[in-house]
């Protein structure tokens, strides 16, 4: 039997002092979900603007992607 944690279910790409991300990341521990913040790189941010996602942060879960502090969509993660 494994006992290596689970990977993230919920990814964050946050930017430096960044009230949103922060904002996005203390309502994903009230709530209990597990999740990874990774600094977003240029290229990120090209490839989700691409994609519509004009804020930080991005939040990617194995459902849908959204940006900005969308307490409305983390509310709706199923949690452990």
């Amino acid at each position: 039997m494994s006992t290596d944690p689970e990977p993230a279910v919920v990814i964050v790409y946050s930017r430096p002092a960044c009230v949103q991300c922060t904002s996005t990341t203390r309502a994903l521990d009230k709530r209990g979900i597990g999740y990874e913040v990774r600094p977003m790189t240029e290229d990120d941010a090209a490839r989700f603007k691409a994609q519509g996602h004009m804020q930080a942060p991005v939040v990617v879960t194995e459902a849908e992607t959204w940006a900005g502090y969308r307490p409305d969509k983390i509310i709706a993660i199923p949690t452990p």
